[in-house]
């Protein structure tokens, strides 16, 4: 009996380290708090920032682009440029995005997802991804030496409409910008094109030689953003806040994550075919993809002495012949953590997705709670039907179980006359208690099998609702209309609470006094440590354990009826 206590306080124990080193590991590093989402007073010469670009002519292999760092400028000239700063951006609009492009550089300066609101409650406000507040740009140009991005500065472009939205007839709206100094002798074309309903976004350059003997070009994308926290994001004070940081794809791994420490000791850079390098936040992330069956550089670092990131890749240099026509370019991803669709755009793009180790197992269960949700269009109800269908696989195994700690508890007497016979002689007292236990049928193990078979499950269901971002603002019934996050008013985790308590008295009690009285004060500890917990994964513990109450229940009266 002692041995089973021991076993499944074990497994508790190692649940709830598995839940705090996950948290720790994936959710606590990297990441500060921003102090102030107002304009920082800074404001007008991290403007400078937020135009600077990419150039390192000529390009090869082991080229990264580095930024344009203009400090001669005076403040008098940073503020006329941040004034007019609204005058270079386009707007582009389409079902589920809304983009602002600066024609100084044919930068992606701001986007908006327009399904995802920031506030549950405030749904006209949309999540801002790519935000200026924390210098988020996605930046795109031609390196080399006929490149359009050079140290000295941006090209601009001139489109023919400041605004620009796709309409749900078309399908496809692309989206072009003319260079407007030509006096290298090239035409340049820079297009981005947007599809409905997709957070994809392809941008390319239209490259025609018209009169010059040859040109030579390489492609770059990259992020560019500070350390900070994302604004809006939603954290509760005793949770760690999510992973902020870059993943991308190495020779070795198809998803490798780097927090914003790792780069700040050491920048990352590799060459490989395909690839892809993304920037994470929770349930949300940006990204470019190359062409998947060429070869490209990727590359990740932190400015010297400046709380500034950049994240991308350059192309190969390409040559141009006179009167050829060349289209170079990439891909840039700008939405939610959707795994089938990451997965369709580059080979390990949908393990941003974060399960953990136990992504095996998470998986099918978020394959699971989807079908039950398109039946019942409620995630709360869908994570019931889950539940429900886990214990019935589960009920061979647990029936067993159930019936071993029946067997124990019908021995309980027994047990308290043998520790009354042999006293403090806890050897000859063991000795005795698994004679007893073999001569009866008796396992003491038996009982500890259930719940260590759900444990695994428990983790990668709560990696499922942490990162699903289906689940987010998703709501259930009365007062829960989130349940990605924690009950606001601890109903469910009181109700898990004594649900495990209901469970655990129904066990046989130990025969140590002070064994007994850790196990009765178990539940409470549990509750506690459930508080700030998502209130689905509580939803989820609380229904398996009614189901574990009433399986018992049903167990142990057929039993007293046979026997």
């Amino acid at each position: 009996m002692d041995i089973q206590r021991i076993v499944i306080f074990i497994g508790l124990a190692i649940t709830g380290y598995l839940l705090a080193f996950n948290w720790q590991q994936d959710y606590g590093n990297g990441s500060t708090r921003l102090a102030d989402e107002a304009t920082s007073p800074q404001q007008i010469e991290d403007f400078q920032d937020r135009l600077a670009a990419v150039p390192v002519a000529p390009v090869t292999e082991d080229d990264i682009p580095t930024l344009v760092n203009d400090n001669q400028k005076s403040a008098a000239v940073l503020k006329e440029d941040r004034q007019g700063f609204q005058d270079q951006l386009i707007t582009v609009k389409t079902d589920v995005l809304k983009v602002s492009i600066n024609l100084l550089g044919g930068d992606i300066a701001e986007a908006s997802l327009l399904k995802y609101p920031t506030l549950i409650d405030e749904p006209e406000n949309p999540l801002t991804l790519l935000d200026p507040r924390n210098l988020y740009s996605a930046q795109s140009g031609l390196l080399g030496p006929d490149g359009t991005d050079k140290p000295g500065g941006r090209p601009t472009y001139i489109t023919d409409r400041r605004e620009y939205s796709l309409a749900s007839s078309d399908g496809e709206l692309v989206v072009p910008l003319r260079l407007q100094d030509t006096d290298n002798g090239l035409n340049i074309v820079k297009e981005f094109v947007f599809r409905e309903g997709d957070y994809l976004v392809d941008v390319r350059y239209r490259i025609r030689n018209a009169d010059r003997d040859s040109a030579k070009v390489a492609f770059y994308g990259q992020i560019r953003r500070n350390g900070q926290e994302p604004i809006g994001q939603e954290s509760n004070s005793m949770g760690m806040q999510p992973f902020v940081g870059v993943a991308t794809r190495t020779e070795d791994d198809l998803y490798q994550k780097y927090t914003p420490d790792d780069l700040e000791e050491e920048s990352f850079k590799v060459s490989l075919t395909g690839g892809y390098i993304a920037f994470l936040q929770h349930y949300f992330l940006s990204a470019w993809v190359p062409d998947q069956d060429s070869a490209s550089n990727f590359y990740a670092r932190k400015l010297k002495d400046r709380d500034i990131y950049v994240l991308g890749f350059t192309s190969d240099l390409v040559e141009i012949a006179s009167g050829e026509t060349e289209v170079l370019g990439g891909s840039f991803y700008m939405g939610p953590k959707n795994m089938e669709r990451l997965d369709e755009i580059a080979e390990g793009l949908g393990l941003t997705v974060d399960y953990g180790f136990l992504w095996w197992l998470a998986q099918p269960l978020f394959t699971g709670l989807t079908f039950f949700h398109s039946l019942v269009n409620n995630w709360g109800y869908a994570i019931i039907l889950l539940t429900i269908l886990v214990k019935t696989l589960l009920y061979p195994l647990s029936a067993a179980s159930f019936k071993s700690m029946a067997k124990m508890r019908k021995l309980q007497p027994e047990m308290a006359r043998l520790k009354e016979r042999f006293g403090d002689d806890k050897q000859k007292f063991s000795q005795a208690m698994m004679e007893m236990y073999k001569k009866e049928g008796a396992n003491p193990l038996g009982g500890c099998l259930p719940i260590l078979l759900q444990m695994p499950v428990f983790l990668a269901l709560y990696w499922t609702l942490m990162e699903s971002v289906e689940l987010r603002h998703a709501p259930f019934i009365l007062w829960i209309n989130d349940l990605s996050v924690m009950d606001p008013y601890f109903v469910l985790p009181i109700l898990m609470g004594i649900s495990m308590y209901l469970t655990q008295m129904m066990q046989p009690e130990p025969p140590d006094p002070i064994q007994a009285k850790v196990f009765k004060f178990l539940p409470i500890m549990m509750t506690f440590f459930f508080l700030w917990f998502p209130a689905g994964l509580v939803l989820y513990w609380l229904i398996n354990n009614i189901l574990s109450v009433l399986q018992q229940l049903y167990v142990t009266r057929s039993l007293e009826k046979t026997g």
